[in-house]
Protein backbone atom coordinates (compact mmCIF):
# COMPACT_ATOMS: atom_id res chain seq x y z
CA UNK A 1 0.00 0.00 0.00
CA UNK A 2 1.35 3.46 -0.91
CA UNK A 3 0.44 6.62 0.94
CA UNK A 4 -2.77 7.10 -1.05
CA UNK A 5 -3.93 3.65 -2.19
CA UNK A 6 -4.37 0.19 -0.76
CA UNK A 7 -3.14 -2.69 -2.91
CA UNK A 8 -5.41 -5.65 -3.58
CA UNK A 9 -3.90 -8.83 -5.01
CA UNK A 10 -6.26 -10.62 -7.39
CA UNK A 11 -5.80 -14.18 -8.73
CA UNK A 12 -7.83 -15.20 -11.78
CA UNK A 13 -8.28 -17.81 -14.48
CA UNK A 14 -9.52 -16.11 -17.68
CA UNK A 15 -11.87 -19.05 -18.22
CA UNK A 16 -13.89 -18.46 -15.04
CA UNK A 17 -17.03 -16.32 -15.49
CA UNK A 18 -17.31 -15.63 -11.77
CA UNK A 19 -13.73 -14.37 -11.56
CA UNK A 20 -14.47 -12.19 -14.58
CA UNK A 21 -17.44 -10.57 -12.83
CA UNK A 22 -15.42 -10.03 -9.65
CA UNK A 23 -12.64 -8.47 -11.68
CA UNK A 24 -15.06 -6.00 -13.24
CA UNK A 25 -16.31 -5.18 -9.74
CA UNK A 26 -12.84 -4.46 -8.36
CA UNK A 27 -12.18 -2.15 -11.32
CA UNK A 28 -15.32 -0.25 -10.33
CA UNK A 29 -14.02 -0.18 -6.76
CA UNK A 30 -10.85 1.50 -8.03
CA UNK A 31 -13.02 4.34 -9.34
CA UNK A 32 -14.71 5.05 -6.01
CA UNK A 33 -12.23 3.92 -3.34
CA UNK A 34 -8.45 4.41 -2.89
CA UNK A 35 -7.62 0.92 -4.18
CA UNK A 36 -5.19 -0.39 -6.76
CA UNK A 37 -5.17 -3.99 -7.94
CA UNK A 38 -2.19 -6.24 -8.67
CA UNK A 39 -3.14 -9.08 -11.03
CA UNK A 40 -1.95 -12.71 -10.85
CA UNK A 41 -2.88 -15.92 -12.66
CA UNK A 42 -4.24 -19.12 -11.20
CA UNK A 43 -5.56 -22.23 -12.93
CA UNK A 44 -8.82 -24.13 -12.62
CA UNK A 45 -7.11 -27.00 -14.43
CA UNK A 46 -4.40 -27.19 -11.76
CA UNK A 47 -6.90 -26.73 -8.93
CA UNK A 48 -9.14 -29.58 -10.12
CA UNK A 49 -6.53 -31.94 -11.56
CA UNK A 50 -7.00 -34.66 -8.94
CA UNK A 51 -10.70 -34.19 -8.22
CA UNK A 52 -13.52 -36.54 -9.13
CA UNK A 53 -15.51 -34.17 -11.35
CA UNK A 54 -17.58 -34.64 -14.52
CA UNK A 55 -15.41 -35.34 -17.54
CA UNK A 56 -17.16 -32.57 -19.46
CA UNK A 57 -16.10 -29.98 -16.90
CA UNK A 58 -12.53 -31.27 -16.70
CA UNK A 59 -12.27 -31.10 -20.49
CA UNK A 60 -13.65 -27.56 -20.49
CA UNK A 61 -11.19 -26.18 -17.97
CA UNK A 62 -8.25 -27.60 -19.91
CA UNK A 63 -8.98 -24.90 -22.50
CA UNK A 64 -7.80 -22.38 -19.94
CA UNK A 65 -4.15 -23.36 -20.37
CA UNK A 66 -3.78 -21.47 -23.66
CA UNK A 67 -4.94 -18.06 -22.45
CA UNK A 68 -3.03 -18.45 -19.18
CA UNK A 69 0.20 -19.26 -20.98
CA UNK A 70 -0.19 -16.24 -23.23
CA UNK A 71 -0.87 -13.91 -20.30
CA UNK A 72 2.28 -15.15 -18.56
CA UNK A 73 4.34 -14.95 -21.74
CA UNK A 74 3.16 -11.37 -22.27
CA UNK A 75 3.95 -10.48 -18.67
CA UNK A 76 7.44 -11.95 -18.87
CA UNK A 77 8.17 -10.16 -22.13
CA UNK A 78 6.46 -6.81 -21.50
CA UNK A 79 5.97 -6.43 -17.75
CA UNK A 80 3.17 -6.75 -15.25
CA UNK A 81 1.27 -3.75 -16.62
CA UNK A 82 0.05 -5.88 -19.54
CA UNK A 83 -1.68 -8.48 -17.35
CA UNK A 84 -4.92 -6.56 -16.80
CA UNK A 85 -5.27 -5.38 -20.43
CA UNK A 86 -4.68 -8.93 -21.64
CA UNK A 87 -7.19 -10.32 -19.15
CA UNK A 88 -9.74 -7.73 -20.24
CA UNK A 89 -9.18 -8.42 -23.93
CA UNK A 90 -9.40 -12.18 -23.44
CA UNK A 91 -12.31 -12.05 -21.01
CA UNK A 92 -14.41 -9.80 -23.22
CA UNK A 93 -14.10 -12.28 -26.06
CA UNK A 94 -14.62 -15.37 -23.89
CA UNK A 95 -17.48 -14.18 -21.70
CA UNK A 96 -19.28 -11.44 -23.62
CA UNK A 97 -18.72 -12.49 -27.21
CA UNK A 98 -18.88 -16.23 -26.38
CA UNK A 99 -16.10 -16.97 -28.81
CA UNK A 100 -14.32 -20.28 -29.08
CA UNK A 101 -10.98 -20.24 -27.30
CA UNK A 102 -8.60 -20.66 -30.21
CA UNK A 103 -5.61 -18.94 -31.77
CA UNK A 104 -7.81 -16.41 -33.55
CA UNK A 105 -9.28 -15.22 -30.26
CA UNK A 106 -5.85 -14.97 -28.67
CA UNK A 107 -4.35 -13.09 -31.63
CA UNK A 108 -7.25 -10.64 -31.61
CA UNK A 109 -6.74 -10.04 -27.89
CA UNK A 110 -3.02 -9.47 -28.40
CA UNK A 111 -3.78 -7.04 -31.20
CA UNK A 112 -6.13 -5.07 -28.98
CA UNK A 113 -3.34 -4.67 -26.42
CA UNK A 114 -0.78 -3.83 -29.13
CA UNK A 115 1.32 -6.89 -28.38
CA UNK A 116 3.02 -9.09 -31.01
CA UNK A 117 0.76 -11.74 -32.55
CA UNK A 118 3.51 -14.35 -32.22
CA UNK A 119 2.96 -14.38 -28.46
CA UNK A 120 0.02 -16.62 -29.35
CA UNK A 121 2.59 -19.39 -29.87
CA UNK A 122 2.82 -19.58 -26.08
CA UNK A 123 -0.67 -21.08 -25.92
CA UNK A 124 0.74 -24.42 -27.06
CA UNK A 125 3.98 -24.29 -25.07
CA UNK A 126 4.50 -25.85 -21.66
CA UNK A 127 7.43 -23.47 -21.07
CA UNK A 128 5.17 -21.18 -19.05
CA UNK A 129 3.44 -23.86 -17.00
CA UNK A 130 5.90 -23.71 -14.12
CA UNK A 131 5.26 -19.97 -13.72
CA UNK A 132 1.50 -20.56 -13.86
CA UNK A 133 1.71 -23.27 -11.22
CA UNK A 134 3.90 -21.09 -9.01
CA UNK A 135 1.49 -18.15 -9.19
CA UNK A 136 -1.43 -20.50 -8.59
CA UNK A 137 0.29 -21.99 -5.54
CA UNK A 138 0.96 -18.55 -4.08
CA UNK A 139 -2.72 -17.71 -4.23
CA UNK A 140 -4.15 -21.06 -3.18
CA UNK A 141 -1.73 -21.39 -0.26
CA UNK A 142 -3.34 -18.28 1.18
CA UNK A 143 -6.88 -19.69 1.20
CA UNK A 144 -6.71 -23.49 1.02
CA UNK A 145 -7.80 -25.92 -1.68
CA UNK A 146 -11.54 -26.00 -0.98
CA UNK A 147 -12.15 -22.76 -2.92
CA UNK A 148 -11.72 -21.64 -6.51
CA UNK A 149 -11.16 -18.47 -8.49
CA UNK A 150 -11.10 -15.57 -7.85
CA UNK A 151 -8.90 -15.10 -4.82
CA UNK A 152 -8.28 -11.63 -3.46
CA UNK A 153 -5.86 -10.56 -0.76
CA UNK A 154 -6.79 -7.48 1.24
CA UNK A 155 -4.75 -6.06 4.11
CA UNK A 156 -2.86 -9.32 4.51
CA UNK A 157 -5.94 -11.58 4.51
CA UNK A 158 -6.93 -13.59 1.44
CA UNK A 159 -10.43 -14.83 0.62
CA UNK A 160 -12.26 -16.56 -2.20
CA UNK A 161 -14.68 -14.18 -3.88
CA UNK A 162 -16.75 -12.16 -3.57
CA UNK A 163 -18.93 -14.07 -6.01
CA UNK A 164 -21.57 -11.67 -7.32
CA UNK A 165 -23.68 -11.14 -10.43
CA UNK A 166 -24.12 -8.76 -12.04
CA UNK A 167 -20.98 -6.87 -11.07
CA UNK A 168 -21.98 -3.83 -8.97
CA UNK A 169 -21.26 -0.42 -10.46
CA UNK A 170 -20.31 2.93 -8.95
CA UNK A 171 -21.05 3.47 -5.29
CA UNK A 172 -22.75 0.05 -5.07
CA UNK A 173 -19.35 -1.43 -5.89
CA UNK A 174 -17.82 0.74 -3.22
CA UNK A 175 -20.29 -0.38 -0.59
CA UNK A 176 -19.58 -4.04 -1.34
CA UNK A 177 -15.89 -3.26 -1.03
CA UNK A 178 -16.50 -1.64 2.34
CA UNK A 179 -18.13 -4.86 3.50
CA UNK A 180 -15.33 -7.02 2.19
CA UNK A 181 -12.83 -4.73 3.83
CA UNK A 182 -14.71 -4.98 7.11
CA UNK A 183 -14.81 -8.78 7.24
CA UNK A 184 -11.19 -9.12 6.20
CA UNK A 185 -10.26 -6.87 9.11
CA UNK A 186 -11.97 -9.31 11.47
CA UNK A 187 -9.61 -11.80 13.08
CA UNK A 188 -10.81 -15.36 12.59
CA UNK A 189 -13.25 -14.55 9.79
CA UNK A 190 -13.60 -17.46 7.34
CA UNK A 191 -16.81 -17.67 5.36
CA UNK A 192 -20.05 -16.14 4.15
CA UNK A 193 -21.86 -18.20 1.53
CA UNK A 194 -25.20 -19.18 0.03
CA UNK A 195 -26.22 -21.34 -2.92
CA UNK A 196 -26.06 -19.53 -6.27
CA UNK A 197 -29.51 -19.18 -7.87
CA UNK A 198 -28.62 -17.41 -11.11
CA UNK A 199 -26.14 -17.71 -13.93
CA UNK A 200 -23.47 -15.06 -14.53
CA UNK A 201 -24.90 -11.80 -15.91
CA UNK A 202 -22.36 -9.98 -18.05
CA UNK A 203 -24.35 -6.94 -19.18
Amino acid sequence: MDNDHETVDFWFDPLCPWAWLTSRWILEVERVRPVRTSWHVMSLAVLNADRDLPEEYLTKIQRGWGPLRVVVAAEQAHGSDVVLPMYTALGTRIHHEKREIDRSLIEDALGEVDLPADLADAADSAVYDEAIRASHKTGIDLVGTDVGTPIIRVNGMAIFGPVVTPAPKGEAAGRLWDGVRLVTDTDGFFELKRTRTRDPIFS
